[in-house]
């Protein structure tokens, strides 16, 4: 007969209560058991005294005749320092099953071809700022061109300005005699 020091559920429907007992391996969760040796209440906040009691006479007398605690109830021998707890390990459980791991490989998917796109919007944002900057130069250039040809040709088209203007004028006064309006008869 292996000795099991572990928790049986009480209470009502959502509110759960816990006794602390010492039972055959074999027999139901809730069911026969050999000694209670204490109590556990889910329900009250992690820091209140009354959240977990155990007997602790029981516990090191049922624990020297071989009794073996439960996961959860070796935590809270722990805390009352009558048993060595180690933290279990199961890798398996914390691996992400076959949707999650295809959700993990396309969010890295995503967030590459992000990298990527972002890298091409930078590229294509420094050649268009070169493009405008070569532009800006450029234009520079011309303005600096055309303020010094304007510098040097007032001097010389100045004449030829004065004279343009009398020689449109005079073609102008012949042209407008020769129409006549006609009258309808």
């Amino acid at each position: 007969m292996a000795l099991k020091i572990r928790l049986a559920r009480h209470g009502a429907k959502k509110r759960p209560y816990y006794r602390v007992v010492v039972a055959d391996s074999r027999a139901p969760r809730d069911g026969r058991f050999i000694d209670i040796v204490g109590k556990y209440n889910p329900m009250l906040p992690k820091d209140a005294e009354e959240r977990v009691t155990l007997d602790v006479e029981k516990c090191k007398e049922w624990l020297g005749k071989g009794a073996r605690p439960t996961d959860r109830v070796a935590r809270f021998l722990h805390a009352a320092g009558l048993w060595e707890w180690k933290a279990g390990n199961n890798p398996e459980k914390g691996k992400p099953g076959a949707k999650a791991a295809q959700l993990v490989i396309d969010k890295a998917e995503k967030a590459e071809a992000r990298k990527v796109a972002e890298a091409e919007a930078k590229e294509a944002a420094k050649e268009a700022e070169k493009a405008a900057k070569e532009a800006a130069k450029e234009a520079e250039a011309a303005e600096k061109a055309a303020a010094e040809e304007a510098k040097n040709a007032p001097a010389e088209e100045a004449p030829a300005a004065e004279d343009a203007p009398a020689a449109e004028e005079a073609p102008a006064a012949e042209e407008a005699p020769a129409e006549e309006p006609k009258s309808e008869g």
